[in-house]
């Protein structure tokens, strides 16, 4: 069997596959002692617990009117309400819940079809490979945001709608860059071994080939939720979701249709723009650490501590002793 043979420590199969584990387990470690992941990881940790509070902080439905139109930030609403006297921190609090849904959802369903197109495209090769590689080529090269606005505006309003749009229109570019880096492992020689020994394909795909691909699909995933978040957003404030539904995108789009931004109501609109930027640059530090511990090239090289100054030899007092001699 395939396991044998890569637990053989004689062979070049089985160093490769000895080392499989090292590399997985030193990337979680580097990944946890990076400054940029901690701190990426610790404002998605805030946004998600405040998502799953909503319900407890806000109860009862967000988007009832609770005071006067228009108010400024006081310490009854800490944010204000908007034009129709709802108040925005409830608003902003239960929009985390449908955005960040969304962003995962697409993220994660869009990075699976990319793993799947991608693996089989580089394991098979051939005729699967061509037709796998037309698919995704003709994905890429249709123009993006006319392909949602079209998707969205004919299929039913709704989250689910959403989703499906999103996932149709942003697996190609993963699956690409997840086809490559396949390519390269399939020529390994513990893949050669697998294959020779009689695994089957699926085993060989996600059991030797996928772990050693951690990192770009760490990669890939978040890449694939930023834009789930931020094209959800665009697609709400241009009216193409469902409004009835509370997120930031729709908090955007009837704070501009109630003149938040004429009038200077600044509070309307500022917070779920600001919460929409922040959790896309919290994952954008994710993104940018996993770089970091798998490239070398990013990686900061530690300067050498400088030798005391007794062991440095004292150059004057050399020729001083040399004159004197």
């Amino acid at each position: 069997m395939a396991t044998a043979l890569l637990q053989q420590p004689g062979t070049t199969a089985g160093k490769t596959a000895s080392a499989k584990s090292k590399t997985n387990r030193s990337f979680l470690r580097g990944l946890l002692a990076n400054r940029k992941a901690l701190a990426g990881m610790a404002v998605l940790a805030v946004f998600i617990v405040l998502a799953l509070l909503a319900p407890v902080l806000f109860p009862g439905d967000p988007s009832r009117i609770t005071a006067m139109a228009s108010l400024e930030p006081d310490a009854e609403h800490l944010l204000g309400t908007t034009a129709k006297g709802q108040d925005v921190l409830a608003l902003t609090v239960h929009g985390a819940r449908s955005s960040l849904l969304v962003g995962l959802t697409v993220g994660f369903a869009s990075t699976f079809i990319g793993i799947l197109v991608g693996l089989a495209s580089a394991y098979f090769g051939r005729f699967i490979d061509e037709a796998l590689s037309l698919v995704t080529n003709v994905f890429l090269l249709l123009p993006g945001l006319p392909l949602l606005v079209i998707l969205a505006a004919f299929l039913p309003p709704g989250l689910g709608t959403v989703i499906l749009v999103l996932v149709v229109t942003g697996w190609a570019g993963s699956a690409r860059v997840l086809r490559s880096q396949a390519l390269s492992i399939r020529s390994k020689d513990f893949v050669a071994a697998a294959v020779v020994s009689g695994e089957r394909a699926g085993r060989i795909m996600f059991r030797e080939i996928l772990p050693n691909m951690a990192s770009i699909v760490m990669g890939t995933l978040l890449a694939c939720v930023i834009y789930g978040i931020g094209a959800q957003a665009g697609l709400e404030f241009l009216g193409l979701g469902d409004v009835s539904t509370v997120s930031w995108g729709n908090n955007l789009f009837w704070a501009g249709n109630e003149g938040a931004l004429l009038t200077g109501s600044w509070w309307v609109f500022v917070p779920s723009g600001a919460c929409i930027a922040l959790v896309a640059f919290a994952l954008a530090l994710i993104n940018y650490a996993v770089d970091e511990v798998t490239n070398p090239r990013l990686r900061k090289i530690k300067a050498p501590a400088s030798a005391p100054a007794e062991s440095a030899p004292d150059t004057r007092t050399t020729i001083e002793r040399s004159a004197a001699q």
